[in-house]
């Protein structure tokens, strides 16, 4: 082997050296011949006198290589396991001539051929990549046997679904066909159960004139007090409480007279002198008794019979009603009484003193006075320019005072049907108007943050109470007359002596407005109807604030009975709470 080896070296060296020789005669013929520059500890050259032919190919190589590494060429990245495993065998065998013919052949083979793959290598990535993609092809196999178990899946459901609609659109129809049937025979049900409303309206309402009566008949055997007696209309067929509208033609303007002087003797002159025999009950005592959806639409006022349980309410929805309130443990309320007319809103109403009667207020800018003898509206008032907020009667229930927003404030002598007086002292609207019993004393509280007293015999304003920093909602006097209470739109309730005059308490009950304060019947209560849904019970003399909830939207009015046992609310949501 190592004889093959040196024969092939030596036969590579003769060819060598021929190639050498006949480059050396080509080089010398040419004249202009260009020499290339030698860089010193670069290049060697071949010292004079050496005439060895080994030593001057090995220097010819030598410098051609040195020529070659100059260019920079790239050098494949060669695995270096194979090479340095002969080396060093050949090395260890102590074949140095070998070791340098093959570094010299080894090398220069690398620089001059070009760099081929290992198969084997290329082999493995190619299988690696064909596993890659036969995994890669199972999965979606897998993928896609499972969309189309998906799919069989949601065709069956499509199916069973699809039936289901048809046996719902089958029992639809019939469900359909039966509501026809039944609203049909409803249909022929319903001229009996109208007449049977009718005649169960026709007997409450006669049973509540009769009581009515009663009263009346009781009241006549008292010394110093006489009744005025209405004629009575003979239309019996009227079964419905109607609105009956004077023509404005035959109504004579109003003139500017004096309000008639009534010289009767108050029918309650007797109680309000003697001193209240109870006491006020504890707020924290009170809870909710009954409860009844008196209207679709927000309930504004509130107003109590003088003499009865009954309660009559005012609405958003144009119409007023009488409440029959629950006794002896009861917990429904009955509607006694339905009354319609006005083309807006209700903002008030208020009993006449003697019971038989009640005015309403409304945004048509119309007071109605209704009465439950005849089953009609009496009266229209008309006269302000805008909406009416409110109106009271006088204790001898002669006059009866209105407010609206208008600013103005009017006195209507009922007896003549027309307005007596009007008073204009308030620079905004007038948010509501109240009478102190048997006084000719009237008390209004306006948006312009006022609290006024007006004379009504005189017409003029005699008292001004201004502390409120926002637009006064109600007012209303103690039982003893001689405080008011007032509650603006942020929840101030204060609590004026009309004596001095001055603030004797100041509470905020807010942030939330105060629609509207009542006085228990000894004074030491206060409620207020707060716009955050909650009845403030406010105790004067320790002074305490209690909540009472029970409404879904603000409360609008809220008063307590003749005994302060009992208080009843309303509000947004349409129902009137009873809270015992």
């Amino acid at each position: 082997m190592s004889a093959r080896r040196g024969k092939e070296t030596a036969g590579k060296q003769e060819n060598a050296a021929a190639s050498f020789a006949s480059e050396s005669a080509s080089c010398s013929s040419e004249e202009d011949y260009r020499y290339e520059e030698v860089f010193p500890g670069k290049q060697r050259s071949v010292e004079e006198g050496e005439e060895d032919l080994q030593v001057a190919l090995t220097a010819a190589r030598e410098a051609e290589e040195e020529t070659r590494a100059t260019q920079r060429r790239h050098i494949p990245n060669i695995p270096e396991a194979v090479d340095d495993f002969l080396q060093n065998f050949l090395q260890k065998l102590g074949l140095s001539r070998t070791l340098r013919s093959f570094q010299a052949e080894w090398y220069g083979s690398v620089r001059d051929s070009v760099f081929i793959p290992d198969a084997l290598t290329h082999k493995r990535l190619l299988l690696s990549e064909l596993a890659a993609v036969r995994t890669d092809t199972e999965r979606l196999q897998q993928t896609v046997l499972a969309a189309g178990e998906n799919l069989g899946k949601m065709r069956r459901e499509r199916d069973f679904h699809r039936m289901q609609h048809l046996r719902v659109s089958q029992e639809k129809s019939r469900l359909v066909e039966d509501v026809e049937r039944l609203r049909k025979h409803y249909e022929s049900y319903e001229p009996a159960l109208l007449q049977l409303r009718k005649k169960h309206q026709a007997a409450l309402r006669q049973k509540m004139l009769l009581s009515l009566d009663r009263d009346r008949l009781k009241s006549t055997t008292k010394p110093g007090f006489t009744e005025k007696k209405h004629q009575k209309k003979t239309d019996n067929s009227a079964t419905n409480i109607k609105t009956i509208t004077l023509p404005a033609h035959k109504a004579p303007p109003p003139e500017r007279t004096e309000c008639p002087v009534s010289i009767r003797v108050g029918p309650h002159l007797d109680q309000t002198r003697s001193p209240i025999p109870w006491e006020d009950k504890s707020p924290g005592s009170f809870s909710i008794s009954c409860s009844i959806k008196a209207h679709e639409l927000p309930i504004s006022c509130l107003d109590l019979h003088p003499h009865k349980h009954i309660l009559a309410s005012a609405s958003d929805d144009h119409l007023w009603r009488l409440w029959a309130l629950p006794e002896h443990g009861e917990k429904v309320g009955q509607m006694l009484l339905t009354g319609e007319g006005h083309t807006d809103w209700l903002s008030g109403c208020s009993f006449h003193p003697d019971g038989g009667q009640i005015a309403t207020t409304s945004g048509d800018t119309t007071v109605r006075l209704w009465d439950f003898t005849h089953g009609c509206c009496l009266l229209t008032l008309s006269g302000h320019s805008q909406a009416t907020w409110g109106c009271t009667f006088h204790s001898f229930g002669d006059v009866l005072a209105s407010c609206s927003a208008d600013g103005t404030v009017r006195l209507w002598d009922l007896s003549s049907q027309r307005c007596r007086r009007t008073l204009r002292h308030h620079s905004a609207s007038v948010s509501s108007v109240s009478f102190l019993p048997l006084s000719d004393l009237l008390l209004t509280c306006s948006v312009d943050r006022t609290v006024c007293l007006f004379d009504t015999r005189l017409g003029i304003c005699t008292q001004m109470l201004r502390g409120h920093q926002h637009p006064c909602s109600h007012a209303a006097f103690s039982p003893q007359g001689n405080a008011v209470a007032s509650c603006d739109a942020h929840g101030v309730v204060k609590l004026w002596d009309i004596r001095k005059p001055s603030v004797v308490v100041s509470m905020n009950t807010g942030p939330m407005s105060g629609n509207q304060v009542a006085f228990s019947p000894s004074g030491g209560t206060l409620a207020v109807a707060g716009g955050d849904g909650e009845v403030k019970l406010l105790e004067l003399v320790s002074r305490s604030v209690l909540g009472l909830s029970g409404h879904s939207g603000a409360v609008q009015s809220v008063l307590f009975n003749c005994t302060g046992q009992s208080l009843m609310s309303s509000g947004t949501d349409g129902f009137i709470l009873l809270w015992e």
